[in-house]
C-alpha cells in the first residue's frame, strides 16, 4: 500500500513538475535548507542558554518567546517544502531508512519541542534545577540534529 502511494505521489503534478522542470527541485531544497538553518539556529540559540553557555544575561523564557514565532515559522516552511521534496522522489524515500529516521525524529522532536521543552522555558528559570535545563537542551539538540542527519543521508541514497 506504501509503494502504490509513493506512485500517485510521483505522479500527481506537483511530483510531475518537480522532476521535470530542471532546477525546480533544486529550488525547492535551498528553500528547505534556508528553513532548517532559521529553525536550527533558533533552537540552537535558545538550548545553548539552557545549558548556560551564552546570552546568561538574558532571561530563558524571555529568549524562547522571542525565538518562537521564527521557530514555528520555519517548521512550517521545511513542512511545506519538505512534502514537495518527496512528492518528488516518494520511493527514493520509502526506500530509504534515513528518510524513516528523519521522519520519526522530526515527529518526536516536534512533540518534544511544543510540550516539555516549551513547558521548561516558560517556567522561571530560577526554580529548574540546573540538570533538568542541560537535559531537556542536549535531547532537543542531539533530536534536531538527528532531523538534520537523516535528510542529509536522504540525499545519498542512505
Amino acid at each position: 500500500m506504501l509503494w502504490q502511494f509513493a506512485i500517485w505521489c510521483e505522479r500527481t503534478p506537483l511530483g510531475r513538475t518537480l522532476n521535470d522542470v530542471p532546477g525546480l527541485f533544486a529550488v525547492i531544497e535551498v528553500v528547505h535548507l534556508a528553513g532548517l538553518a532559521v529553525i536550527g539556529g533558533m533552537i540552537l540559540l535558545v538550548d545553548m542558554r539552557l545549558l548556560g553557555l551564552v546570552l546568561r544575561r538574558h532571561a530563558i523564557a524571555d529568549l524562547a518567546r522571542d525565538a518562537e514565532p521564527w521557530v514555528i515559522g520555519s517548521l512550517i516552511v521545511m513542512i511545506a517544502s519538505g512534502a514537495a521534496l518527496f512528492m518528488s522522489e516518494a520511493r527514493k524515500c520509502f526506500d530509504s531508512p534515513a528518510f524513516w529516521i528523519k521522519i520519526s525524529a522530526l515527529l518526536l522532536v516536534t512533540i518534544y519541542t511544543f510540550t516539555i521543552r516549551r513547558r521548561l522555558l516558560a517556567r522561571d528559570e530560577r526554580t529548574v534545577a540546573p540538570f533538568t535545563a542541560k537535559l531537556v537542551a542536549i535531547v532537543s539538540v542531539a533530536l534536531w540534529a538527528t532531523v538534520g542527519w537523516g535528510g542529509r543521508w536522504i540525499g545519498f541514497g542512505g
